[in-house]
């Protein structure tokens, strides 16, 4: 009596999101033609934001993607703009999720780079990007950006290496070496605190991201086919989707803390594509989608067993290459809209709108289905989080800040000069389009103008300045370094000046500068073979530093490794 009872509860399950149904977008809402890419590499090949549509495309050489405007719809133009700067095919791109305007990619050439969309769009290839990261030693399957923190992006490359970057400042914050073979995905938690990833040795590993300690480890699924993972949200679970022994598709649920033992584990089918997980932390909802079949799933997550309750699924005639994902914030609220994937067809070039809608009969704005959402502002700078900050992501609500699906567009704006050297370059460039009127008079008639006069004076007073500094110290030069001096102040006012000056400084240090009797030549360099000497010298020095510092990153490891072998004991 008791299981005829337990198995009809299960039937009628009371759930808001029980009849949630997927609304394919009609065919002049698709965007058409698409040379969608044929590379079989287990991504999405699709990234959306309210902004813009990104998809992989087929090129002969090299690598490129198409970003759209989202409203360009229809039939697109087969010589429409695209993003070209990689030398090797584009494998993953992901929108930044503080800035509209900056996609990520990587590619087979092993680098990866950011680039800046405009508002409007393409209006031609994009061959120029705001910054490359590079440091993989074969290609770059996945990259995620940090959830919370801004600037921060993580990769995964074929050399079994997870790079952490810190963007901003174009360098990696930690390498995590911890994977003896091909890592399948990467996944970030709610505050981006613990990183997951699943690999080809069928291990699940739960990392401190930071510092590269592995938090937790266990074997995964144990069929050879990749495997997929995805945090749930801040609940402390993860969910990842794989193979049986006997090919059969399944999901299994862990505890971040204990991955020994799954907290349950269900078959899904017996089909042979991979299956992507992806999580709505606004409705506890999880989508399962099979890359190469056209039906996706979707369940919804419980805090007690079995912790995934089946709801429905979508199907499709039209098996599927990859799917993108609308941001929470460029939903339709009023439709009761919870989700939206952007569908890439696998047999034809289409990208298909398909929206998970829940049937309200009212069309006021549902406050139970769109509580507080991830917003547009980072809770943390890069640096705040490498120097060891959490901090739970900024909230928007979807009733008062849903209407606008965008937020200001920031322009990325790498490290640049001083605002001096910008001013001080006008000027030089105004002083050299300055048209010269030769005088063809004898020297002795030559009269002072006004422009040699302010020269001479300024050359003067310079030098003056310099001797007041150091008192009777003489600086002897050869004459062609006396006459690079003069030019200087010539054409760029104070900022060569002072370089140059600084350079016969470091020369001079050496002697007594508070005894005005001291008398010190600049030992400057003669000639090429000086200069090749010193700057051999200086290589020398950068290699020994560079060989300290390996040095010391495996003692770092070793000691690691020997924490952790008295934390098992």
């Amino acid at each position: 009596m008791t299981n005829d009872k337990q198995s009809w509860f299960r039937g009628v399950r009371s759930s808001k999101f029980r009849h949630v149904y997927g609304v394919p977008a009609k065919r002049e809402k698709c965007y058409d033609n698409i040379k969608i890419t044929k590379n079989a590499h287990d991504s999405q090949f699709c990234a959306v934001n309210p902004k813009f549509l990104a998809v992989v495309t087929e090129v002969a050489g090299g690598g490129a993607f198409l970003v759209l405007s989202l409203d360009r719809t229809g039939r697109l133009d087969f010589n429409a703009s695209r993003v070209t700067g990689h030398t090797g095919p584009v494998l993953d791109i992901k929108w930044n999720p503080f800035n509209d305007n900056i996609i990520a990619s990587c590619s087979d050439d092993c680098t990866i780079k950011l680039w800046h969309i405009p508002d409007g769009g393409l209006a031609r290839n994009l061959t120029e990007w705001l910054v490359e990261l590079q440091g993989h030693k074969r290609r770059v399957a996945y990259i995620e950006w940090h959830p919370v923190a801004e600037n921060v992006l993580f990769s995964a490359g074929f050399d079994h290496l997870v790079i952490v970057w810190d963007v901003n400042r174009c360098e990696a914050v930690s390498v995590i070496d911890r994977h003896p073979d091909v890592i399948y995905s990467i996944s970030l938690n709610r505050d981006g605190s613990l990183l997951a990833t699943t690999c080809k040795d069928k291990k699940l590993r739960v990392f401190e991201p930071r510092s590269g300690i592995v938090v937790s480890e266990g074997i995964c699924h144990a069929g050879t086919k990749a495997s997929k993972v995805v945090f749930l949200g801040s609940s402390g679970r993860l969910l990842t989707t794989g193979f049986s022994r006997h090919s059969d598709r399944q999901y299994a649920i862990w505890s971040q803390h204990d991955l020994t033992v799954p907290l349950t584990c269900e078959t899904i089918d017996s089909s042979s594509g991979v299956v992507f997980p992806f999580y709505d932390n606004d409705t506890n909802m999880v989508f399962l989608a099979g890359k190469g079949d056209g039906n996706i799933r979707y369940y919804e997550v419980v805090n007690e067993a079995p912790w995934m309750h089946y709801l429905s699924q979508f199907i499709s005639g039209n098996p599927q290459r990859g799917l993108g994902v609308m941001p929470k914030r460029g939903i339709s609220t009023s439709i009761c809209e919870v989700f939206r994937f952007y569908k890439l067809h696998a047999t034809r070039g289409m990208c298909e709108p398909i929206s998970m809608i829940v049937p309200r009969k009212s069309d006021q704005f549902q406050e139970d289905l769109y509580p507080d959402t991830i917003g547009t502002c980072p809770a943390l700078s890069a640096r705040d989080w490498i120097s060891g900050m959490n901090s739970p992501p900024i909230l928007i609500s979807l009733k008062t800040g849903g209407s606008i699906s965008t937020h200001k567009p920031r322009i990325y704006k790498p490290p640049q000069l001083p605002p001096t050297t910008d001013l001080n370059n006008k000027k030089k460039f105004a002083f050299l389009s300055t048209e010269t009127i030769p005088d063809y008079r004898p020297v002795e008639l030559h009269d002072m103008s006004e422009k040699s006069q302010k020269t001479s004076s300024n050359q003067s007073t310079k030098f003056q300045q310099l001797q007041q500094k150091f008192g009777n110290v003489a600086i002897q030069v050869q004459a062609k370094y006396t006459f690079i001096f003069y030019i200087s102040l010539i054409f760029l006012n104070n900022i060569l000046h002072f370089e140059i000056f600084f350079f016969y400084q470091k020369n001079i240090i050496s002697s007594s500068l508070n005894d005005n009797k001291v008398m010190e030549t600049v030992d400057v360099p003669n000639n090429e073979a000086e200069l090749r000497l010193a700057f051999a010298r200086q290589t020398d020095e950068l290699r020994l530093v560079r060989r300290q510092l390996a040095n010391s990153q495996l003692r770092v490891k070793e000691l690691e490794d020997q924490i952790r072998k008295l934390q098992r004991h």
